[in-house]
């Protein structure tokens, strides 16, 4: 009996994901397209085309209008997410603009979320979550102004231009809530969100606007989309490297 007979007839979690992740790449790539109608060279072409645009699309700002914005969020997640010899900070992969296009979608609009008061801003317990006006960019705005007046009557200095140690000094204060945030938020809420944001820029796929180059990915080993290589490794009992893949590769 064949293999591919043997994977039919006893059809287990490890032989699905060895036949299912081989098809699945295939058909994502094109490759079986391209090679009927001989186009395979025009496909290879048209992917490396979009990747290219996506890249593109990633680095452009869709929330923030003024560019001294995003070197104030890019400041700070860099503390939170800082470069070490590990490997480049938040900085470095671009986690600032993840953010901003969180900031401009769903998430940073509360998209269908429950948002009618009353809003119980004293007296919340934390298991009724979300406890301010404010949508999730407002607190984001309002955040990036608190850092920066807290840089000028602490430093006379703009946020982004301030020493590591005098960026982290104000962050803890605002992360301790030792600084009122403008507006129905606590400044520890606009910390936390900041975080949140920061490690998902760090890890998200590329396409999405941070984890430049996969790099958050190589990091930690981590495959990325690279769905179809895992047919030839799922049978080994030692841990196999996978050069990563976006999913960038895979649109089309």
């Amino acid at each position: 009996m064949s293999e591919k007979d043997k994977a039919v007839s006893n059809p287990s979690r490890r032989n699905f994901v060895k036949t299912g992740a081989a098809l699945a790449g295939t058909a994502i790539v094109g490759g079986i397209v391209g090679n009927l109608i001989g186009g395979k060279q025009v496909v290879e072409k048209e992917t490396e085309k979009v990747v290219e645009q996506s890249v593109q699309y990633t680095s452009a700002m869709m929330f923030f209008t003024d560019p001294n914005d995003l070197k104030v969020i890019e400041a700070a997640a860099e503390r939170i997410y800082p470069e070490t010899e590990e490997g480049p900070g938040a900085k470095a992969l671009g986690v600032a603009y993840y953010i901003d296009h969180q900031l401009a979608g769903a998430w940073g609009n509360n998209v269908k979320e429950y948002h009618v008061g009353p809003f119980y801003e004293t007296e919340a317990v934390p298991e009724q979550g979300y406890q301010t006006r404010m949508k999730r960019n407002e607190v984001f705005v309002s955040g990036i102004e608190l850092l920066r007046n807290e840089a000028q009557s602490r430093y006379q200095k703009k946020f982004d231009e301030l020493a590591k140690e005098e960026q982290i000094a104000i962050l803890q204060d605002v992360e301790a809530d030792k600084v009122k945030l403008h507006g129905t938020a606590p400044a520890s809420y606009f910390f936390r969100l900041l975080k949140q944001a920061t490690i998902e820029g760090v890890y998200a796929d590329p396409m999405y606007g941070g984890n430049k180059d996969m790099q958050g990915w190589k990091m930690k080993k981590y495959p990325g989309a690279n769905t179809s290589q895992y047919a030839k490794v799922v049978d080994q009992d030692k841990f196999v490297e996978i050069q990563p893949e976006s999913l960038n590769k895979h649109m089309m």
